[in-house]
Parts: C-alpha cells; structure tokens; sequence
C-alpha cells in the first residue's frame, strides 16, 4: 500500500508551474501564453522555463507575458517586449545572429584549434630524431667502477 501511495504522489507531481488565478479565460490565449512561456528563462533557476519554474520572478514573468496577449500583442511583440525588458538571456534558445554567431561559433572552433595543436604535437614529436644512448665514455666507465667497487 505504502508503495502504491509512493508511486502516485510520484506521478502526481505538477508538470508546470502555473498557478490557476493566472490563467487566462480565453482557451486560445492560455494555449499561446503557455507555448511563449516555455521558450523564455527563468532568470533565477537558469534553465528552466518560466513555465516550470516556481520562483516569483518566472511568475511576475507569466503575468507580464499573459497581459501583453491579452492587450492584443502578437506573439512576437510580447516576446521582444519581455527581451527588451530584461535583455537576450531570457530566452532559451536565443538567435544565432550578430555577435551571438561567435558566441555559437567559439566552442567548435576551439575544438578545431585544441585537435590541430595536438595533431602537430604528436606528428611533431614522432618525426622529431630520437636520442641515441650514447656509449660511456672511458672516464665515465672508471667513474663507475669505481662507484660501483664502493
């Protein structure tokens, strides 16, 4: 009993944040502010959508977003609206364009430098001449004796 108890509080658990006094009344609007809010940042729990997020920033979010719909904003209004607000981090995939191409760019290139370096390090190092042992001397073969005889 204990564990079927345990299995539905588990499977009970909320799939999204959203408290019910923020819905909206109109299906249409509640469908399209719940499919913004997944693409937009919780500012504090990083990367997790507004929709999933508890924190009472992402919830001022969801009402901002929701009374932008409602006062007869496109969708792409309201999100230019809330990344003008509070800058590009919010959204979850941002655009690759402008400066944000080297942002996306920087982690393959390096990838690229990091394995060219090595390829010459090890191709370097392969063709590079390999010290012979050179034979002892015979002032180092007495040394040795010598040492060894002690």
């Amino acid at each position: 009993m204990k564990r079927l108890v345990l299995i539905l509080m588990l499977l009970a658990s909320p799939l999204a944040a959203v408290q019910p006094d923020e819905m909206l009344d109109d299906p249409a609007l509640e469908a399209r502010a719940r499919e913004l809010s997944k693409g937009l940042r919780c500012l504090v729990c990083r990367n997790e959508s507004i929709d999933e997020s508890n924190a009472s920033l992402a919830r001022d979010l969801r009402i901002l977003l929701r009374e932008r719909l409602v006062a007869g904003d496109s969708d792409e209004e309201a999100v230019d609206f809330i990344v003008q607000r509070y800058g590009e981090y919010v959204l979850l995939r941002p655009e690759a364009t402008g400066a944000n191409w080297l942002l996306w760019g920087a982690g393959p290139l390096m990838l690229l430098v990091a394995g060219g370096v090595g390829f010459a390090y090890v191709r370097g190092r392969s063709r590079a001449p390999r010290a012979e042992e050179a034979a002892l001397t015979a002032d180092e073969r007495a040394r040795l004796r010598e040492i060894l005889e002690d």
